[in-house]
């Protein structure tokens, strides 16, 4: 007879890869024969220890509304304005919006990543970008560096997106439309 197994039966390889016993009729069994599962962790950042916070009743006002209106918890809607708090203070010309939450650099009506990707296609001519783009100052892209080069995997990761082939957008948006040639 097999004896029942709980989450703890799972073992962890050195190569990353996790040992899971097998499911049988609704409960685990450690049976004699693993089933391999490779195992991709998000990239989110590692939580700290908890701590408790009073809110004022403005701010808890304002924190509900958030958390009802987004369909989020709470711990999650003050998380996310705490960081994009900390993150406008480093870089004060910076402010976010949309969903998912992107930077933007104020007054130049782009998000960090478009003005990235913009230099990108001038290769870093600042000169040459501010040209052909005269609403976009020397400011606004030096802004949009500095956040940049400190939050990396963020800007990143909304580069990757765009950048995703026209048949996949077409594959998941049937409404739009390939250019007629």
């Amino acid at each position: 007879m097999r004896a029942p197994c709980s989450l703890a039966c799972l073992t962890q390889l050195a190569d990353g890869e996790l040992l899971v016993p097998r499911r049988r009729h609704g409960s685990l069994h450690l049976p004699p024969d693993y089933s391999r599962y490779s195992v991709v962790m998000a990239t989110k950042q590692p939580k700290t220890q908890p701590f408790s916070i009073r809110l004022g009743e403005r701010a808890n006002l304002l924190v509900s509304e958030e958390a009802r209106r987004s369909g989020r918890s709470r711990s999650v809607v003050v998380e996310e304005l705490a960081e994009e708090a900390a993150k406008a203070r480093l870089h004060p010309r910076i402010a976010f919006r949309g969903r998912p939450r992107r930077a933007w650099v104020i007054g130049s009506g782009l998000d960090v990543w478009e003005i990235v990707e913009l230099l990108r296609s001038y290769e870093d001519d600042v000169a040459a970008l501010s040209a052909d783009h005269p609403l976009l100052s020397e400011r606004h892209v030096r802004t949009a560096r500095a956040y940049a080069r400190q939050f990396p995997d963020e800007i990143a990761s909304l580069l990757e997106e765009n950048r995703r082939p026209l048949s996949e957008l077409t594959s998941l948006y049937p409404v739009l439309q390939s250019p007629s040639r």
